[in-house]
């Protein structure tokens, strides 16, 4: 672990418990014992398994009751439900305390947050971490340790505030970049969320070959195919909501993930073993040089 959370960080409320809120106090639990960590989740289950598993100090019966005296709030709720649950908090958020999230898109998430807590210290951020499990046993103290933590502070977010949840983060194990909104959207539609799209339509499509067909092709299936399809198993309402929130950005990379697609097909089509081969070559050279913690 990295350096313990900064000192004014001394009651700190999560809002949302899933597989994100739940590391988020598992980690803050190891890196620094002596902060007060306060949690809601707007699901009762949720808040019983949060309970049982111990996995913060205390877990309120409300949103407000959650975040009063925190110093730190940090909403861990999917993209489109940001609206709502800011608007829930306006009057109980302390006015010195700085608000952050961890949705994975940061212009809508942004103007929301905004809008809806004028006077705020927003730092909007993502942790670009996660799994295809969900939930609060899902949660893991180590999720964090070597992934990026984007933040995409605007024009009205104060510096020292930045660097305050950049500490935040550095202290769970992440590494910390900056970046603006628009420009973290476009390469999450590129590295995160195409490739999930394209791992859910490949599910889809191979289901739709066994009900053409009337055979099995799924129980054939072997490491490549699990592994590339993995993320497909991951909660469809997150999901969905991400899409919808980033859907300029991911038209524009389903676009270029289409032609190159596209490409590939006609090489094939045309017998083209050449080029097929060089452009098959340059992809796995990119691959090979990519440096992805496994």
């Amino acid at each position: 672990m990295g350096p313990a959370v900064a000192k004014q960080f001394r009651t700190v409320a999560i809002i949302g418990l899933g597989l994100i809120g739940s590391s988020i106090a598992r980690a803050m639990g190891a890196s620094d014992p002596g902060v007060h960590l306060k949690a809601y989740d707007f699901a009762s289950e949720v808040r019983q398994q949060a309970r049982r598993l111990n996995v913060v100090h205390q877990v309120t019966e409300s949103a407000d009751d959650a975040v009063s005296g925190a110093d730190l709030v940090i909403l861990c709720v999917p993209v489109r439900a940001m609206e709502a649950v800011a608007q829930s908090l306006s009057r109980s958020i302390g006015k010195d305390a700085i608000v952050t999230d961890v949705g994975s898109s940061k212009s809508l998430v942004s103007s929301v947050l905004r809008r809806i807590l004028p006077g705020a210290r927003i730092v909007p951020g993502h942790p670009v971490a996660g799994s295809e499990r969900s939930g609060p046993e899902a949660g893991s103290a180590e999720l964090f340790e070597g992934r990026w933590c984007i933040l995409t502070p605007d024009q009205h977010t104060d510096p020292d505030d930045v660097e305050a949840i950049a500490s935040f983060w550095r202290s769970l194990g992440a590494k910390v970049e900056i970046m603006s909104a628009q420009q973290h959207d476009l390469v999450l539609a590129a590295i995160s969320h195409v490739p999930h799209l394209l791992a859910s339509s490949s599910v889809a499509a191979v289901a739709a070959l066994e009900e053409k067909h009337g055979q099995p092709f799924l129980e054939f299936s072997a490491g490549g195919f699990h592994d590339f399809t993995r993320i497909a198993a991951a909660n469809a309402s997150v999901w969905k909501d991400i899409f919808l929130s980033n859907k300029e950005a991911i038209v524009q990379v389903c676009s270029l993930f289409r032609n190159m697609a596209e490409r590939l097909e006609q090489l094939i089509t045309d017998e083209d073993e050449a080029t097929l081969l060089q452009e098959l070559e340059q992809a796995r050279q990119v691959r090979l040089n990519l440096n992805v913690n496994s």
